[in-house]
């Protein structure tokens, strides 16, 4: 699966627009939960595994760590998925820090 998720991820490890889109595209993949309430809570158990490896495949480093935990943590614990993991990743990664441990 890791192996998956990096032959995807691969085009788009250094271009900080390309990972924007994906952020706001997967931040909303966790939202679509919220469109089928009885459902929605067991989807998350399928997506949460997925939206971790993605943010440590995504941003390197110890962010991306950090960021794959809580977004995994998130993503299972109910009502609180409306959080944009990984668009905040992105604003971090490339805002506050610089984009500086991505190169």
């Amino acid at each position: 699966m890791t192996t998956v998720v990096n032959n995807i991820a691969e085009p788009v490890k250094n271009d900080k627009n390309s990972k924007l889109i994906l952020s706001l595209l997967f931040d909303g993949i966790g939202m679509l939960s919220y469109l089928v309430p009885v459902f929605g809570e067991a989807i998350d158990f399928i997506w949460a595994p997925i939206s971790g490896i993605l943010l440590i495949v995504m941003f390197k480093g110890a962010v991306g760590k950090l960021a794959g935990v809580f977004g995994f943590i998130e993503e299972l614990v109910p009502f609180i998925d409306f959080i944009p993991t990984f668009t905040i990743t992105w604003f971090y990664t490339y805002v506050i820090k610089g984009g500086k441990e991505q190169n």
